[in-house]
């Protein structure tokens, strides 16, 4: 069975890598990216990864010839690369923003040069590889999600690590507690997990152990919740107050002037940061003995997870990331086991970016929204959650619109759109900011000025 990897000379390629070797139905990966050289770097530490029973690894620069045959395609692209990423970042903080990949002024930025791409190549899996399903891991990824089923339809499923991370943390402090008594397993250890949001902007609201919702007894034990990275983050009380354990991208949200403050404290912005340590490993990669790409690969890994949200756990005293957290499976596990699933494997409950339907009330049937889904060979059902109070319906309503007339925008052109979309971000909140943000990125970012301007994608 052939994957894909679209972004194939990405830097968390490997992990993906590892994760097949470990065990997986694919027996041919190819690795697609429109720079050769980081192609090379990426193959060369995979080389060093070799194992028995490894899939075979081809790289090409040609997307038609990457597609053809794949059963399945991740979709891991960096439209304009990091020094776009460092430019959303950029241009927000000026405008005394927050300065983040996918939340707020940034994210929209990143979405509206991000969806014509993201689209074309939906178009080219329709033609070269209809039957292939897409698995999306392109940010942002709810809005990349929701852009490419208008062609592939529910074929593309979008994924994340962050709830995941969060559900594990929050049955690690039940355990704490003493409250689990069913062994280690996901469902068939009896454990079932309420979740419900957008990508980036969800919450935990039930943790069932064998039928017994655990989530009241944990956010009534003080040194059980502290024990969770999101929690110190944003505080215990806030959370009791919330009643439901917040995915970690909500502490943009519920604390942005001190996000904001914390982010423009830093001599450099998270993007500037992987920017230059990303080229230090891809310039020794391309001129060092292969036989050391691995190890340096590995280091620079190690950096980079050590200092997620960095200066937001300094800014609310949230300490060091745990060490549990940073050797569990990200996005990769959760990418195979859909996988496996879809390919015949046992079904599962994976909480995935899919198309809303009935799922979330009071979001749109088209919507693409990060639930608690039902995975086998039959597809992906999403599974219906419970009517969410005003409080979190709106501002999931809200950043929705937004999403949406993002993507709009972008298939249109329409400066209009993508004033509106800033303007009503809650994170913005002002029409003049949005439209100097529009104006800002339009002339920092090709990307930007291609989509709202001349030859912009129609749909």
């Amino acid at each position: 069975m052939r994957l894909t990897i679209l972004g194939g000379g990405g830097f968390r390629v490997p992990l993906v890598y590892a994760a097949l070797a470990g065990g997986s139905p694919v027996t041919e990966v190819v690795l697609h990216d429109v720079v050769p050289s980081r192609l090379a770097a990426i193959r060369a530490v995979l080389a060093r990864m070799d194992r028995p029973g490894a899939p075979a690894v081809h790289t090409t620069t040609d997307l038609d010839e990457a597609l053809r045959g794949a059963r399945f395609v991740f979709s891991a692209i960096r439209v304009d690369g990091l020094a776009g990423r460092t430019v959303d970042e950029r241009v927000a903080l000026a405008h005394g923003l927050l300065g983040q990949e996918t939340v707020g002024a940034g994210g929209i930025a990143y979405g509206l040069r991000t969806v014509p791409v993201a689209v074309r190549v939906a178009q080219r899996v329709a033609e070269v590889a209809p039957r292939a399903w897409v698995i999306n891991f392109t940010n942002p990824a709810g809005m990349i999600t929701e852009a490419m089923q208008r062609v592939l339809g529910e074929r593309v499923v979008g994924i994340c690590d962050s709830p995941v991370g969060l559900a594990q943390r929050a049955l690690r402090a039940v355990e704490g507690m003493g409250l689990r008594d069913a062994p280690a397993g996901g469902e068939g250890g009896g454990l079932g997990v309420g979740y419900v949001g957008l990508n980036h902007l969800g919450w935990l609201r039930t943790l069932r152990v064998n039928g017994v919702d655990r989530l009241p007894d944990l956010l009534a034990d003080d040194s059980a919740l502290r024990t969770i990275e999101e929690v110190r983050l944003m505080g215990a009380d806030w959370v009791r107050t919330v009643g439901a354990l917040p995915n970690e991208y909500l502490y943009y949200f519920y604390r942005t002037p001190e996000a904001v403050a914390a982010i423009r404290s830093e001599p450099i912005t998270r993007g500037e940061f992987l920017a230059e340590q990303q080229a230090r490993f891809y310039d020794a990669a391309a001129t060092a003995d292969p036989e050391d790409a691995l190890r340096r690969w590995s280091r620079t890994r190690d950096e980079r997870d050590a200092t997620y949200m960095a200066e937001s756990r300094r800014a609310s005293g949230a300490g060091e990331r745990e060490a549990a957290d940073v050797a569990a499976g990200g996005y990769q596990q959760v990418a195979l086991e859909l996988m496996t699933a879809l390919a015949g494997g046992s079904p599962r409950m994976l909480i995935l970016n899919v198309r809303n339907g009935s799922a979330v009330p009071g979001l749109p049937a088209a919507a693409v929204v990060e639930v608690p889904c039902m995975v086998g060979p039959h597809g992906v059902t999403p599974l219906a959650t419970d009517p969410l109070p005003g409080s979190m319906l709106g501002l999931l309503q809200q950043v929705k619109a937004v999403e949406q007339d993002t993507i709009e925008a972008a298939f249109t052109g329409s400066v209009t759109l993508a004033v509106r979309a800033f303007a009503q971000h809650p994170l913005v909140g002002s029409v003049s900011v949005a439209r100097e943000l529009v104006a800002a990125y339009r002339a920092a970012l090709p990307g930007v000025a291609a989509v709202l301007g001349p030859g912009r994608l129609r749909s």
